[in-house]
C-alpha cells in the first residue's frame, strides 16, 4: 500500500491516506508518484504528496501537523521544544544535550535544557 500525505496551502500536513499500489502502475506496471497524485486529487482534491511509513522516501514518515518542507524534499515534525535543532541530515529535531544512556528514563527540561530522570 501506498500513502500519499495532504497538504494544505502552508504546507502543513492535514490527513494521510492509504492508496492501493496498482493505484499508481504505468502501463509498463511501474509505480509512478504522480498517478497517486492524481487519483487522491481525483477522490477528495487538494494537494498531496507520497509518504513512506518506513521513512524510505522524504526522510520521515507524513503525519497531521507535520510540514512538508520543498527544498529538503522532507516532511519535518513540528519543533517540540524551542532549543532543539533540526537534524539537516535526518530532518529530526534533536535535543541540544544527548539523552543520557544509563538504562533510565528521562524527561527533557526546557527552562534548564537538561534531561530530568523520571521517578
Amino acid at each position: 500500500m501506498a500513502h500519499f500525505a495532504e497538504l494544505d496551502s502552508n504546507n502543513i500536513v492535514l490527513r494521510v491516506v492509504v492508496v492501493n499500489n496498482t493505484e499508481l502502475l504505468d502501463n509498463d506496471d511501474v509505480e509512478q508518484e504522480s498517478l497517486g497524485v492524481a487519483f487522491c486529487q481525483s477522490l477528495f482534491g487538494g494537494t498531496w504528496k507520497q509518504t513512506s511509513y518506513n521513512g524510505n522516501m522524504r526522510k520521515n514518515y507524513a503525519a497531521v501537523g507535520y510540514t512538508y518542507d520543498s527544498s529538503r524534499d522532507a516532511f519535518i515534525a513540528p519543533q517540540p521544544y524551542a532549543s532543539w535543532v533540526l537534524n539537516e541530515t535526518t530532518c529530526r529535531w534533536e535535543a541540544p544535550v544527548a539523552v543520557p544512556t544509563d538504562g533510565n528514563r528521562y524527561t527533557w527540561n526546557e527552562e534548564t535544557t537538561s534531561w530530568d530522570l523520571v521517578e
